[in-house]
C-alpha cells in the first residue's frame, strides 16, 4: 500500500505539475541531436554548454580527431554522449576504392575504441554521400548508417535563431544534422533544450535498427 502524500515541508520549493503553469511539457516523443566532425578545440565547450542544458547528442566523431586528442572522446562518453563513426579522413566514400573505403571506417573504429568511446553501432557518411557499397562496408563492422531529417545548415553560416528555428521543426523519431565545431550551434544549445521542452519532445538515443531516436536506454 502506498503512503499518503504529505504536503512539502515548509520553505521547500513546490514543483508544478503537468498542466500548471511552469510545469514541463508532457513528453510526447523523442529526437536525436547529432553532432559531426569532432572532437576538436569546441568540444569541451559544447559538453559544458550540453550539460548544462540537460541535453544528450550523437556524437559522430572523425577517427583523425580522434587520435589526435582521444581524450575528449574519453569526455563525450563521460558526458553520457552516444558515439558514431563518421569516418577517418572525411573523404566522399562514393569515390574510394573497396579497400580505402574499409581503412576509413575500420581505422576510426578502432580509434573510438581505443579512446575510450566504446565500439560504435551507428556510421554517418560524410557529406551524406552514400550507396550500396558505402552501406555494405559500413555493415561489415556492424554499423547501421545514419543520415538526417532535418539540416539546420549550421555547416553553411546559419545563424543561431535558424538552427533554434530548424531543430523546432523535429518531430518524435527524427534526426537534426549539427557540427561540433560552429560558434552559433554552441550558442544556439540553451534555446534548442526550450523549443524542444516547449515541443514536448526529449533528446532520445538513435536506434540500429529503425534508425530513429526513441527513449535513452530503452528507458
Amino acid at each position: 500500500m502506498s503512503e499518503p502524500s504529505r504536503p512539502p515541508a515548509a520553505g521547500a520549493a513546490r514543483v508544478p505539475v503537468a498542466g500548471e503553469e511552469g510545469a514541463p511539457a508532457a513528453c510526447r516523443g523523442y529526437v536525436g541531436l547529432t553532432f559531426d566532425d569532432g572532437p576538436s578545440r569546441h568540444t569541451a565547450a559544447l559538453l559544458e554548454a550540453l550539460h548544462e542544458a540537460g541535453l544528450r547528442a550523437t556524437m559522430f566523431n572523425q577517427g583523425n580527431h580522434v587520435d589526435a586528442d582521444p581524450g575528449l572522446v574519453r569526455a563525450q562518453a563521460d558526458a553520457g554522449m552516444w558515439i558514431g563513426n563518421h569516418s577517418y579522413s572525411h573523404p566522399r566514400l562514393t569515390g574510394l576504392g573497396p579497400a580505402e573505403r574499409e581503412s576509413e571506417i575500420a581505422r576510426t573504429q578502432d580509434a573510438v575504441a581505443a579512446a575510450g568511446g566504446g565500439i560504435p553501432t551507428l556510421f554517418r557518411p560524410p557529406y551524406g554521400e552514400t550507396d550500396e557499397t558505402v552501406r555494405a562496408t559500413a555493415a561489415k563492422f556492424g554499423l547501421t548508417e545514419i543520415l538526417w531529417d532535418v539540416d539546420p545548415q549550421d555547416w553553411n553560416g546559419a545563424s543561431a535563431d535558424a538552427v533554434v528555428e530548424a531543430v523546432g521543426r523535429l518531430t518524435d523519431g527524427q534526426v537534426v544534422l549539427l557540427h561540433d565545431w560552429p560558434a552559433t550551434t554552441l550558442r544556439a544549445v540553451p534555446r534548442i533544450a526550450e523549443v524542444l521542452e516547449a515541443n514536448g519532445l526529449r533528446p532520445g538515443m538513435i536506434c540500429p535498427v529503425t534508425r530513429r531516436a526513441v527513449a535513452p536506454d530503452g528507458v
